[in-house]
């Protein structure tokens, strides 16, 4: 039994269950316990691997798109601000692809790391350390520069908590989680208020047991920084797994040592994800007064920035490491790998241009 699972027992004793989104929220970021805020989670001796640490590719041609939208769009001095860095591979990255590309951006460009993990924030310090930037840490929004910003956020959705609600008895139920009589920790349904408007319009032909996961956190998370983008100008690169369009479904999923596991089994000590609902998020970003470029799938976005141009040039200066390029570009972009799962979404203030996207909408 993990540390987390006994206080939250203790818990369930005085107050009885708690919801789903209760439950994933101190799992992940507990203070004394939780999954983000105690360890390293990302790469091969962490629990899941992202797409900058599959290869460099990713974050090359992510600064590349960063500059291009600003310089565009005449914003030359827009701020770089990236939202859940991992362990900062797709900033070093980004960095070292910035400054080979216009080494002026050395003494002008500023950037900004919102991190809430300490643990992570040291890996951060460490690794951009000597890169040549000025940099600095936020733990929320609230500290960020009032002034045009240029944020860019990997897997950053997936890891906010949702609420599940679930058909039963011809109602909607908010599951949540409770001790069964096996003394196991298992899901139970208790009584939910909401409005209809919160579903989608099929709600009422759904079957018994259909699964509805709302996202009040993100999508108030993605208000706050679409509402920042909207008052001080802007663009924003929103990458992760989900739908394109809001649906019925259970996606809710844990993983461990790169395998997935029951999300109760082991309370902070696996990671705890669901697939982004992105139509939701840009209708959000809409709703600020911002524009939302058409959906891409991740294959698709970087097929459009040059990555297999990018695979082979690095083949070619680096034969030995041709098969490692070229499965590396495979598992970004291909349909059976993270091509098509993830998607990107990316939101800009009126009047600015989206390079690599169709006319925003």
């Amino acid at each position: 039994m993990t540390p987390l699972e006994q206080r939250l027992r203790r818990q369930f004793a005085i107050s009885g269950p708690i919801t789903l989104a209760d439950y994933w929220a101190q799992c992940l970021f507990d203070a004394d316990h939780g999954y983000y805020t105690t360890r390293v989670p990302i790469g091969a001796a962490g629990d899941f691997t992202t797409a900058p640490e599959i290869s460099q590719m990713f974050g090359e041609l992510i600064a590349a798109w960063w500059l291009a939208t600003a310089r565009q769009n005449g914003k030359s001095g827009v701020h770089l601000v990236e939202i859940g860095p991992g362990r900062g591979t797709l900033m070093a990255d980004m960095t070292r692809t910035l400054a080979r590309l216009d080494p002026t951006l050395k003494a002008g460009l500023t950037i900004h790391m919102v991190e809430t993990s300490p643990r992570l924030t040291e890996l951060q310090h460490e690794k951009l350390a000597g890169c040549g930037f000025d940099i600095h840490w936020h733990t929320s929004l609230a500290t960020l520069p009032e002034t045009p910003l240029g944020i860019i956020a990997n897997e950053l959705f997936d890891a906010i908590p949702v609420r599940a609600l679930v058909k039963h008895g011809g109602k909607w139920m908010e599951q949540a989680i409770a001790v069964g009589e096996n003394d196991e920790l298992q899901f139970v349904l208790i009584p939910v208020s909401l409005t209809p408007s919160i579903l989608p319009g099929s709600h009422e032909t759904q079957v018994e047991g259909a699964v509805y996961e709302y996202a009040p956190a993100r999508e108030g998370f993605m208000a706050d920084l679409s509402n920042r983008l909207h008052q001080h100008g802007g663009f924003g690169l929103f990458i992760d797994y989900g739908h394109a369009k809001s649906s019925f479904g259970d996606t809710v999923q844990a993983m461990k040592d790169h395998k997935f596991v029951n999300v109760l089994s082991t309370p902070g000590e696996a990671d705890i994800t669901s697939h982004v609902d992105f139509e939701s998020l840009a209708n959000i970003a809409k709703s600020q007064g911002l524009t939302a470029a058409p959906l891409l799938e991740q294959g698709e976005f970087l097929s459009r920035l040059g990555i297999e141009h990018r695979a082979e040039s690095l083949a070619l200066n680096h034969p030995s490491l041709r098969d490692t390029f070229e499965t590396a570009c495979e598992r970004l972009t291909g349909a059976t790998q993270m091509g098509k799962l993830f998607k990107v979404l990316a939101i800009a203030s009126r009047g600015l241009e989206l390079p690599g996207f169709d006319k925003s909408s």
